[in-house]
C-alpha cells in the first residue's frame, strides 16, 4: 500500500505505540510533527483577567497542559492551593497526572467515566450547587461546549486563560511531502494548517479528526472529513486509522 500518514502530534516516546503497530501491520509510513506549541501566559499578564484563584473551590481540567499551567501560575503568584480544592478532570489519565503536584488521596479528584464532555458534566452536576469552579484553558481554545453547559446550568465559574497555542512552521514538511492522510487532534492544529498553507486544497488527501471540536474545525475550514474519532469501537485515532487501513487493504 505504501501510504503516507501525517500525525500532527509529537512522536510517541519509546517503541510501544498503537501507531507503530499500524505502520508494521499495513506497511505505511507514519510521520509525526506537532502543528502547534503551547506558550505560557505570564502571571503579570494573567493578573489583568482579575481572577482570584484562591476564591475558587473547584478546578476543571481537560488536559495535562492545563494542570501544568494551573500549578505554574499558582507558584508564580505565590498562591498556595487549599487542601480542600476539588479537581474535575476529563479523563482518569488526566486525573492521575495530578499526582505530580498534590497528594492524590487526600484531595478530592473526580473524572468522567469515558472521557467525553457529557461524562464530565455528569460528575460536575452532582457538585455544582456548592462549588465555585475555575475552568483552566488556553486563551484561543477553550471548549465552548463546556462553557455553554456551565452557563446553562447556572454554575458559578470563571474562565482562566493560563496558556495559549501558537502555530508551528510546517510549510517545508507539507510542500515536500504528499500525504494520503493527515490527522488532527485540536482545532488549533487545523488553524495551523491554514496559517501555514492559506487556501490549502486537499487534492485527495484524507483528513482525520479526533474530538467533536476538531471535527467541527475541519468542516468550518471547508475541508472534507474522512476519518472521525472517537466513535463506538474506535476510541482513539489509532483505532480509527486501523479500521480505515483495513478497509483500504481489502480493495
Amino acid at each position: 500500500m505504501g501510504k503516507k500518514i501525517l500525525i500532527t502530534q509529537p512522536r510517541p516516546e519509546g517503541d510501544k505505540s498503537p501507531y507503530f503497530d499500524l505502520a508494521r501491520k499495513y506497511s505505511v509510513q507514519l510521520d509525526f510533527q506537532p502543528f502547534i506549541r503551547l506558550e505560557p501566559i505570564p502571571a503579570k499578564e494573567f493578573r489583568k483577567q482579575k481572577i482570584d484563584i484562591a476564591s475558587h473551590s473547584a478546578v476543571i481540567l481537560t488536559s495535562r497542559n492545563a494542570i501544568d499551567h494551573f500549578f505554574r501560575m499558582c507558584e508564580e503568584m505565590r498562591i498556595s492551593v487549599s487542601q480542600d480544592t476539588k479537581y474535575f478532570c476529563i479523563t482518569e489519565a488526566v486525573a492521575l497526572y495530578l499526582q505530580k503536584f498534590i497528594l492524590y488521596r487526600k484531595r478530592k479528584v473526580f473524572y468522567g467515566a469515558d472521557g467525553s464532555n457529557k461524562s464530565l458534566f455528569d460528575v460536575i452536576n452532582k457538585h455544582k450547587g456548592a462549588e465555585k469552579f475555575l475552568y483552566v484553558c488556553s486563551e484561543n481554545q477553550q471548549d465552548s461546549e463546556i462553557t455553554g453547559w456551565l452557563k446553562a446550568h447556572n454554575c458559578d465559574f470563571s474562565l482562566a486563560f493560563m496558556y495559549r497555542t501558537a502555530s508551528n512552521d510546517v510549510r517545508e514538511l507539507l510542500t515536500k511531502n504528499e500525504y494520503d492522510v493527515i490527522c488532527f487532534f485540536t482545532p488549533s492544529g487545523v488553524k495551523s494548517l491554514l496559517d501555514n498553507m492559506p487556501g490549502y486544497s486537499q487534492n485527495g488527501t484524507l483528513i482525520g479528526a479526533f474530538g467533536s471540536n476538531t471535527s467541527k474545525a475541519v468542516e468550518d475550514a471547508g475541508l472534507t472529513l474522512a476519518i472521525k474519532a472517537p466513535q463506538p469501537q474506535m476510541p482513539s485515532m489509532a483505532a480509527a486509522l486501523d479500521q480505515y487501513l483495513a478497509s483500504e487493504s481489502k480493495k
